[in-house]
């Protein structure tokens, strides 16, 4: 079956997959200038597909080995299929039918590890494997979503184009760039969801302490982020916010956001992030407090047994709301720039761990447009990384250096009336700790490692001479057992 171009002719790019996200970056493909040929599972979805474009450069095939044969070579091709399990399959069958050079595109949310895995095992057999993290949703699939691949370097010349093209369009060019080897697109979207789950839990806490604290409604609210929008606070996830604050429940007439049961989900990635930063020891607090966000969000039941437990003191604010509303706005701010401190330090560290060559001043770039965490936020982060290629933190950068400072005061008091109100805010409470830990001479861990060295003789090192190694001491000896 076809649109309007003949099966004897090779169609250029192949989409296996068509599910919404399938679907929409075929046609996006098409859009561009490319004839597509499309595969899916179950037939009838190709059929319908195809049918519902007439018209459009599409050809649809049921038989995988036509779908193979129907591409011109080298074979490009897109999968667009649930993570796990099927992509192993679907390589088993497909890769029986590729010619050496062939190159395949894994666009679906996949452990990087498994990408890595698959990699190796296709380019033994002289296959290109792909990992790409495609970020964006269904509207940025269609109209222009953020790209992430990782894979051969020579190999992406035979696709850069069109990811160019269907790629979301910034001032800074095309959001897609090659991220590095094997699984260094996947990995990068992993770390990218991470601050997207810290990202949305900031503006939840804020949002929490404007309703609790303030007593505004909804759309009181919304229009607070709306105001918040035009200025450096500007993303898409605060646009969104805004919008989702003004719906009205059809049904009850209430704010929509009201009717909706406080218990988030979440996939893996998250959870991925949060892991592979312990194996990497890179500390992402934000990120983490997003997720047990989520996860104590989810024990709805056990929470309303413990809140009928405790006496709690109605939330309230008494001062200026104009000035608290600013300070919010500003623990925000300074919370999102520890929020991408802690996602880029941990692709830095992935990076250096498995040799891969991460660009992080592209990493912002490409973050700049198509993807959920866009944000006016991300043009002096890709600035920072331009005058500073090898920059470790980027609380060490003298611009946003500048624009943490300037927050500092309304973040504590922000972080301070929460505690007293009992307003959980535990991402802002983690942004600051991180902050406050990050930029601290002196930590308490020296204690942490004299009770290692007592428990368990585990060493340490000394602060006057730390050069000379790690020494244990006898500390029954040392004790002055008259303070005790």
């Amino acid at each position: 079956m076809s649109s309007t171009i003949s099966g004897t002719k090779p169609a250029q790019f192949g989409v296996i997959g068509l599910g919404v996200m399938g679907q929409n970056l075929a046609l996006n493909i098409e859009d561009h200038g490319q004839s597509v040929a499309v595969w899916n599972l179950e037939p009838e979805w190709v059929q319908r597909f195809v049918s519902a474009n007439e018209g459009k450069r599409i050809v649809g095939n049921v038989d995988l080995a036509k779908f193979v044969s129907s591409l011109e070579r080298p074979r490009r091709m897109l999968m667009m299929i649930k993570a796990g399990d099927p992509v192993d399959q679907m390589l088993g069958r497909i890769a029986p039918l590729l010619d050496e050079g062939d190159i395949l595109i894994d666009g679906g949310n996949s452990f990087f590890k498994d990408t890595q895995r698959r990699e190796a095992a296709m380019r033994a057999r002289g296959l290109n494997f792909f990992g790409m993290g495609v970020s964006g949703g269904e509207e940025g699939a269609r109209n222009g979503p953020s790209l992430m691949p990782g894979g051969d370097e020579g190999a992406y010349k035979h696709v850069q184009q069109t990811l160019e093209s269907i790629a979301a369009k910034t001032s800074s060019g095309p959001c897609v760039t090659y991220v590095g080897a094997d699984g260094a697109g996947h990995f990068v979207k992993m770390v990218h969801n991470g601050i997207e789950y810290g990202d949305m839990q900031l503006i939840a806490e804020a949002y929490d302490l404007l309703r609790r604290a303030l007593g505004l409604s909804a759309r009181g609210v919304a229009r607070v982020f709306a105001d918040w929008n035009r200025g450096p606070l500007a993303s898409y996830l605060i646009e969104i916010s805004a919008a989702i604050l003004t719906a009205i429940d059809p049904e009850t007439h209430k704010p929509l956001v009201d009717v909706i049961l406080d218990k988030a989900g979440q996939k893996g990635t998250g959870k991925w992030t949060a892991q592979i930063a312990l194996d990497l020891g890179v500390p992402i607090p934000t990120i983490s407090a997003a997720l047990d966000g989520r996860s104590l969000s989810s024990m709805k039941d056990e929470r309303l047994i413990a809140s009928a437990q405790y006496r709690r003191s109605p939330a309230g604010y008494s001062g200026d709301r104009a000035e608290l509303i600013a300070a919010i706005g500003g623990a925000l701010y300074a919370s999102k720039i520890c929020s991408y401190a802690q996602g880029m330090s941990l692709i830095a560290a992935g990076a250096r761990e498995w040799n891969w060559k991460i660009n992080l001043r592209e990493i912002a770039r490409i973050w700049k447009g198509g993807c959920i965490i866009r944000a006016l936020l991300l043009d002096p982060i890709m600035q920072a990384f331009e005058r500073q290629p090898a920059l470790t933190n980027l609380l060490l950068d003298a611009d946003l250096k500048a624009r943490i400072n300037a927050a500092i005061p309304a973040w504590r008091e922000v972080v301070s009336l929460a505690a007293l109100l009992g307003i959980p805010a535990p991402a802002f409470s983690a942004s600051l700790a991180y902050f406050d830990a990050y930029t601290a001479a002196q930590l308490p861990q020296n204690l942490t490692q004299a009770q290692r060295d007592f428990f368990g003789a585990h060493t340490y090192q000394r602060a006057d001479r730390p050069e000379a190694g790690f020494v244990h001491s006898d500390w029954n000896s040392l004790i002055d057992r008259s303070l005790l």
